[in-house]
């Protein structure tokens, strides 16, 4: 693959773009975690019943997960500066209507419509944040990217916390709009202008295949409760595994394909892709356990179980810049192995305490442990995997890591809640995720080794 020369001043370029992009990027995780944390609160207020009122969240991240596979075509047609700011202004909009709903079935409706514009968002970042530096710099520029997608969960909740103790329902969209509208004047000022071809053509049955897959395929996960074994669950996730595979097969055939699946093939893409399913699920999910656990297990208000998680996030965000830094000047696999290793011992020392009452003295020092692994593994992976593809693939390839770290996300997080459900033991649910977090070690020393001495920016 070709390596473009650096331009002078790129690098000052590059970290312009991925701070202006994280303006907008931020509300997309926080929002996620904040709503969350209203689920009763909204129930309450709506009078609708918690069933009904989970489509807030389930509807939000169907449209998100739907709209996702056409995202590397409008990049590609329309360019990534107009689709992120176009997708932020949905955004924004949609945030502004919430916050005016009137019922339960207006609420849906305008989180939909949250859902869709921000399933563009971090495609179109990420293919502007990786275009605006040249390879070596990369690492660089995609840690100051990943602050958002790993602190963003964790401070999701004691900001839910105190908009609802000291507010209301309401702010917790509203505080999007201030965020937005700046996120969208930074962007018409700094964002690089990369033209769209228009003769770009939409692959419209890969589309049709890929976009329900995805629904179907999230919507069974979420339909999981007590069991995984129902026909409820199983019909939707079969169907959407079906089309799947078939939107594989055509993909592969197809000499314009919605998504470039070959990329997959690239061993640092492909081995890439395959540890961001295992480690992304598995970290995220931990994201639903352990606030969980304080709130359920030890009596915690939304407000202090958000305290108690605020350690992770800033250690997150010191781990992210360290190992984004250092993956442009070491092998990543030693960066990305230090951190799943930390994440193992964090999370499992965390899981092994569970058993008892365990003081928080010991309980938060091992999650920040844990979070600190994740800041050293996932954004390097993502840069891994996406580093050396030429500036016409990066359009698809940031979008295959969105699509498969959204299906992780969503089969991993099923999967501890039905394990919850079925033990009521927040540690036997921990027990998933750390299997796959030492998967993913595997894949990383295998997959991932360096085969001889590689120069930043030529093709693994």
């Amino acid at each position: 693959m070709t390596a473009l020369a650096a331009p002078p001043g790129t690098a000052r370029t590059g970290t312009t773009v991925a701070l202006t992009v994280i303006a907008g990027t931020v509300m997309i995780p926080l929002d996620v975690t904040v709503v969350a944390v209203a689920l009763a609160r909204l129930a309450e207020e709506t009078g609708a019943s918690l069933p009904v009122i989970q489509w807030v969240s389930t509807g939000y991240t169907l449209a998100l997960a739907t709209v996702i596979p056409a995202a590397a075509w409008a990049i590609a047609r329309y360019g990534a500066r107009s689709v992120f700011l176009a997708a932020i202004a949905v955004f924004t909009i949609g945030s502004a209507l919430v916050a005016t709903a009137w019922d339960a079935p207006s609420l849906i409706g305008f989180r939909i419509l949250q859902g869709l514009g921000g399933g563009f968002v971090m495609p179109a970042a990420m293919t502007l944040a990786l275009r605006s530096a040249p390879p070596a710099e990369r690492g660089r520029v995609m840690s100051l990217l990943g602050l958002p997608i790993l602190v963003g969960p964790v401070l999701g909740p004691p900001l839910g916390g105190w908009l609802l103790d000291s507010l209301s329902w309401r702010w917790i969209f509203l505080v999007n709009l201030p965020i937005g509208l700046v996120a969208l004047w930074l962007g018409r000022r700094n964002l690089p202008v990369l033209p769209g071809d228009r003769a770009a053509r939409l692959d419209r049955t890969g589309l049709l295949l890929l976009a329900p897959a995805m629904a179907l395929l999230v919507l069974g996960t979420s339909l999981a409760e007590g069991s995984l074994v129902e026909a409820r669950v199983l019909l939707p996730i079969g169907v959407g595994l079906v089309l799947l595979a078939t939107f594989a097969r055509h993909a592969l055939r197809h000499t314009a394909p919605l998504l470039k699946v070959r990329l997959l093939g690239l061993r640092a893409t492909g081995g890439g892709a395959l540890l961001m399913v295992l480690f992304a699920g598995a970290y995220f999910s931990t994201l639903v356990l352990v606030p969980l656990y304080f709130q359920v297990a030890r009596g915690e208000s939304a407000t202090t179980t958000g305290l108690l998680m605020v350690p992770q996030a800033v250690l997150a965000g010191i781990s992210i810049q360290v190992a984004g830094r250092l993956i442009d000047r070491v092998p990543p696999v030693r960066v990305i192995a230090t951190g799943i290793t930390l994440a193992v011992i964090g999370y499992g020392g965390f899981a092994l305490q569970l058993a008892g009452e365990a003081s928080y003295t010991t309980l938060v020092p091992f999650l920040a442990l844990g979070t600190t692994g994740a800041g050293a593994t996932m954004l390097p992976t993502i840069t891994q995997a996406t580093r050396d593809l030429d500036d016409v693939d990066i359009p698809s390839g940031s979008t295959i890591i969105n699509v498969l770290n959204q299906l992780a996300t969503s089969v991993t997080t099923a999967a501890v809640t039905v394990v919850l459900a079925s033990t009521g033991s927040v540690r036997d649910a921990f027990w998933l995720p750390l299997a796959m977090m030492t998967a993913a070690l595997v894949v990383a020393l295998t997959v991932l080794r360096p085969r001889g001495v590689r120069v930043p920016g030529t093709p693994r």
